[in-house]
């Protein structure tokens, strides 16, 4: 098993299960560097006082907020951890909620929950008590010297903690312009419907492929052998202008929506999770 991020406990009335973190996402796509077009040597960043043009050591960095332009005022690591009133190794549940009746917008990056040696029991206890009810786990947890908002819910045989953003973090669709409900047609509606209708089809991840890092990879194995990748280029899209809306659906149903489907047996919100009841 791969090193745990975090190592600390999940607390919920007076409950405590030990528990860890291990990330639960990977960066798939090529990491690269910006090299010296002239001789392709590697770009270093160094870190440049603006006043004196000198270089500064990371002994001599400190942290500053910009209260008022070019006025800071700095911040020690003690004033960190007095903010953070204190060094909490807790996964603090506050509340369960319905997992239908959160926003989607408010999760962000999610990491998987793994009992400690020891705790197995009680964690099965609580991951099939949380799929039954059908809740997930609001609360609070100290990572990374910052405190975030988090959700715990059950995904198969896992409980999986994401990180989320607090309310003040999202901005208010009302300072958007939408368009409203009257300026939709009924005709032009019904066949929307009808076009989602045929493509409709069960959640399956593993049919989403990343073509473009796939065909990105081509590109950078061909260039190692001195050789030009050949790809099969897509084929080209509507173009982006005002066009009749009628007439595209009509063509888009024609086509079967553009590739086959086969209908769900069951429909599920878009944010439901598969839930394992299962009790080790």
């Amino acid at each position: 098993m791969a090193r745990a991020l975090w190592k600390g406990t999940v607390s919920f009335g007076l409950v405590s299960i030990p528990v860890e973190l291990h990330t639960a996402v990977r960066d798939a796509r090529p990491k690269f560097r910006l090299l010296h077009a002239k001789d392709k040597s590697p770009i270093s960043y160094e870190r440049v006082c603006k006043k004196e043009g000198k270089v500064v050591p990371w002994d001599d960095l400190v942290k500053g907020y910009e209260y008022q332009k070019g006025h800071f005022v700095t911040l020690t690591k003690e004033d960190f951890e007095t903010a953070a009133l204190e060094k909490s190794r807790v996964i603090d549940v506050l509340d369960f909620v319905a997992e239908a009746e959160i926003d989607p917008r408010f999760f962000d990056v999610p990491y998987y929950v793994v009992p400690s040696k020891g705790s197995e029991r009680a964690y099965a206890v609580l991951r099939a008590a949380m799929a039954d009810a059908e809740k997930v786990a609001i609360g609070r947890v100290m990572l990374r010297e910052v405190q975030h908002l988090a959700g715990l819910a059950v995904v198969e045989d896992a409980i999986v903690l994401t990180l989320m953003r607090f309310s003040d973090e999202l901005i208010d669709e009302g300072t958007l312009s939408f368009p409203k409900t009257a300026e939709v047609r009924p005709k032009e509606l019904q066949l929307a419907k009808s076009l989602i209708d045929s493509m409709t089809s069960d959640w399956n991840p593993e049919k989403y492929k990343d073509e473009y890092t796939a065909n990105l990879m081509k590109v950078l194995k061909a260039k190692t052998k001195g050789k030009t990748a050949k790809l099969h280029a897509a084929e080209p899209r509507q173009s982006a202008e005002v066009i009749d809306l009628m007439t595209r659906l009509r063509e888009s149903l024609a086509q079967g929506g553009g590739r086959s489907r086969r209908r769900p047996s069951a429909r599920k919100p878009a944010n439901t999770r598969k839930r394992s009841r299962a009790v080790a």
